[in-house]
């Protein structure tokens, strides 16, 4: 079995040397095309054994094992110009491949490579970096697991790599929303803001474990898991990861979620379950509001997403999603949003997380679950707290699904606690604000917290009285 953890770690290395390679954002990005195109290479020779028809949408010459796996095959400028060629090379046929055989997949190649750039300059070291992810086999089921759970790790550099950070969602938070989502056979699984296709991974693990059992079933779920993600680096790392877990054709869409004409969405475009955590915050392209009810229209993000997925739903149809504090209160459109999602959904639960779950951002965050089809009439509230002795989450201490269960406990039998509590909507604030703080506990700890500011603010104005009376005395005999 191969040390996957020194291999990735020695990949990491190699492409610092690479003067073509500036920082985590290329790195990632260079390690999701390889990655891709080993990992799709290793499925397509499985599939050929189990199909005697099977071939390759990858053109022979451009297929893993003829070019890539030979270690003292190609090198230096041989290498570079057999993937960088401006009509002959690895790149410039991938980016237009066709097949009239699998379209779908021979389209899923296309938009990686048209979406990704290869940065590295020395082809040696590219050599270096190949021979490197040689080392391990992902059709040997240990490797494939070990590897999984490291690329897991490589997701969360993202957190890490300038403005990708949006895109990572702690495990932890995937896996509580998935167990009580609880995703079925057969329903179709959306999340519209993918990301690295954490919520995704997490729905087929949960499916597959409690309800697939043969071949057919196999079949039924990997035709019912469906991502849109529009960042490059995102798209490629969500499709390996979605291939990693086993989906032989991931119904995987490089696209703006947003773009989507929000009228041309009836009953065959709708599902019964979305996971999401859409970015907050993040810029839009233009114009992308005027898809949207004028009344909704407006540059938030996250805002925009909520309207989308109310759209997306179909009645009956469940969604979990991560959301700032900001949208959950505010007046203006803000607002009419909230009150189309009481009006038209049943919000049953809001989950409010400590400030830095999803750390280094300091955003306070919850998570909204709800059904489509019937009014909210009652809100359940629960308090998320950190662990014993922890000030914070941080990228040594994260959040752990463990933690949530008590939590878990308490969602089957519902009662009010110094954690959990019970709104009436007629009883929110004016605006259908969802911002409902503690009554037993995080009002007072507020409180607290205020005062002590105010106490330590009063200290250091002192301190500059002091400050400037012994300027003054100073200056005053010159």
């Amino acid at each position: 079995m191969a040390n996957i953890s020194s291999i990735v770690k020695n990949v990491r290395n190699i492409m610092r040397q690479d003067r073509g390679v500036s920082g985590d954002a290329q790195r990632l990005e260079q390690l999701g095309w390889m990655l891709f195109l080993k990992i799709l290479d290793q499925k397509d020779e499985e599939l050929e054994l189990e199909k005697d028809d099977y071939t390759s949408v990858v053109p022979e010459k451009f297929r893993w094992r003829n070019w890539a796996t030979d270690p003292e095959g190609l090198t230096g400028e041989e290498l570079s110009i057999f993937i960088d060629h401006p009509t002959d090379g690895l790149f410039s046929h991938l980016k237009v491949l066709q097949s009239w055989k699998a379209p779908k997949r021979a389209a899923i190649v296309r938009e990686v490579f048209d979406g990704s750039n290869n940065y590295m300059k020395s082809g040696t070291e590219m050599r270096r970096v190949i021979n490197e992810l040689n080392g391990f086999d992902f059709n040997n089921l240990e490797d494939r697991h070990i590897f999984g759970t490291i690329y897991e790790d490589i997701l969360v550099e993202l957190r890490d790599a300038g403005n990708k950070g949006e895109f990572y969602t702690p495990r932890a938070i995937t896996q509580l929303m998935t167990q009580v989502i609880d995703p079925k056979l057969g329903e179709r699984i959306l999340d519209p803001a993918a990301g690295t296709g954490g919520f995704l991974t997490a729905a087929i693990d949960h499916v597959r474990a409690a309800e697939v059992h043969t071949v057919e079933e196999e079949q039924i779920l990997q035709k019912s898991i469906h991502g849109w993600e529009f960042k490059p680096v995102s798209y490629v790392l969500g499709l390996t990861n979605l291939i990693l877990h086993g989906i032989d054709v991931p119904d995987w869409h490089y696209t703006d979620s947003l773009a989507t004409e929000y009228n041309s969405i009836g009953p065959k475009q709708q599902v019964e379950v979305i996971l999401a955590n859409p970015p907050f915050g993040a810029s839009i392209a233009d114009g992308v509001e005027t898809n949207f009810p004028a009344s909704f229209r407006c540059k938030e993000s996250a805002d925009l997403f909520i309207i989308l997925i109310i759209q997306l739903l179909k009645p009956g149809g469940r969604c979990a999603i991560v959301l700032p504090d900001g949208c959950i209160t505010g007046d203006g459109y803000k607002q009419r949003i909230r009150e189309k999602l009481l009006t038209e959904c049943n919000l049953h639960t809001i989950i409010r997380l400590p400030q830095s779950t999803f750390h280094p951002a300091t955003v306070s965050t919850n998570l909204l679950f709800f059904e489509k089809g019937t009014p909210t009439k009652d809100i359940w509230y629960y308090e998320h707290r950190l662990p014993e002795g922890q000030k914070s989450y941080s990228k040594t201490k994260a959040i752990q699904f463990d933690e949530f269960a008590p939590m878990l406990r308490w969602w089957k039998k519902r009662k009010e606690t110094d954690q959990a509590w019970k709104v009436n909507v007629s009883d929110l604030k004016e605006g259908a604000d969802l911002d409902e703080k503690n009554p037993t506990g995080s009002e007072i700890e507020e409180t607290l917290s205020v005062k002590k500011c105010l106490s330590e603010l009063r200290k250091s104005i002192g301190k500059v009285e002091k400050a400037l009376q012994a300027i003054e005395k100073e200056y005053a005999g010159k």
